[in-house]
């Protein structure tokens, strides 16, 4: 699970700034997502940097105890509002049988549920306390995960280095926002469950399903540009938000992975994808053979 964590802080270190003990803006997703991220920033501060983590006072898992400087912001919303959304948003899920993204599109509860989450980047906004501590105090760089697009948001506003830490990039991200290329035509698109020699008639399903992922993710983060550019006041794009990043750490590897073109900072660390789980309980050599004899 931790094989990733030589590189990724050899990564983190080799951003000026970061020679000695450096000061990191930390802007986590909630969920799952936290638990990865969790486990390096613990690393960090263990190497001596100095962390602030910028959670809402409402979420799931970011409440968790962390020897780390937190600073919090209200939301408009309860624990108990987001627990309702998602659980409609979950059960609108099984009974329409998603196959695709578009048909993700016609679940209004999907797009309800997305934008009631995020909506709490308006909230870190609103409050002037936070935003006027964060202009005051000088930091090295933003490590941020992408999903939500806060983190982004909060490094361009900033100016700051960005380090983009995820699995895989929603969407066509990591494309747009590294200038890396990315033709449907001999790139796979991410779970389209094709390898790196297709047919001609899967180059033309994976031209669909690019399409598909482009039209969709448009409709997906367009509350989150539209706040975006109220902020800077001006239109903002996702390649506006995705082209600043410094540097993308992928928690993955070609073995997981089909090859495909990647720009120089993009830097696969590999390993780190779930919570730190525990051993498993030995198993007997009688139970071994009784499942082998089963099977």
């Amino acid at each position: 699970m931790l094989t990733g964590f030589l590189p990724l802080c050899v990564c983190l270190l080799l951003i000026p700034g970061f020679a000695d003990a450096g000061r990191l803006l930390v802007v986590p997703m909630d969920g799952s997502h936290w638990f990865t991220m969790r486990s390096v920033v613990e690393k960090l501060i263990h190497r001596g940097h100095e962390v602030v983590v910028v959670m809402p006072e409402v979420s799931w898992q970011l409440g968790k105890s962390l020897n780390v400087t937190v600073k919090t912001y209200s939301t408009s919303y309860t624990l108990e509002d987001l627990n309702h959304q998602f659980r409609i948003f979950s059960k609108a899920q099984w009974k329409a049988r998603v196959q695709g993204l578009l048909s993700l599109l016609m679940i209004s509860s999907g797009s309800s549920f997305f934008e009631y989450f995020f909506s709490h980047c308006r909230s870190l906004f609103i409050d002037a306390k936070l935003v006027k501590y964060l202009e005051e105090n000088s930091f090295d760089a933003v490590f941020l995960d992408p999903f939500d697009m806060c983190g982004l948001i909060v490094a361009k506003y900033f100016s700051l280095p960005s380090v983009v830490f995820t699995r895989a990039p929603f969407c066509h991200h990591l494309e747009v926002g590294s200038q890396c290329p990315g033709a449907p035509s001999y790139v796979s698109r991410f779970l389209s469950g094709f390898s790196d020699a297709m047919s001609f008639t899967e180059r033309v399903w994976n031209h669909i399903f690019y399409l598909e992922e482009y039209l969709f993710c448009r409709y997906f983060i367009r509350t989150v540009l539209e706040f975006a550019s109220e902020i800077f006041q001006k239109t903002v794009t996702e390649y506006d938000l995705f082209s600043h990043t410094s540097i993308w750490l992928l928690r993955t590897d070609f073995v997981f992975d089909y090859p495909k073109p990647v720009m120089p900072n993009v830097i696969f660390i590999g390993g780190i994808n779930c919570h730190q789980g525990k051993p498993l309980t030995k198993v007997s050599y009688l139970s071994c053979s009784i499942f082998r004899i089963i099977w």
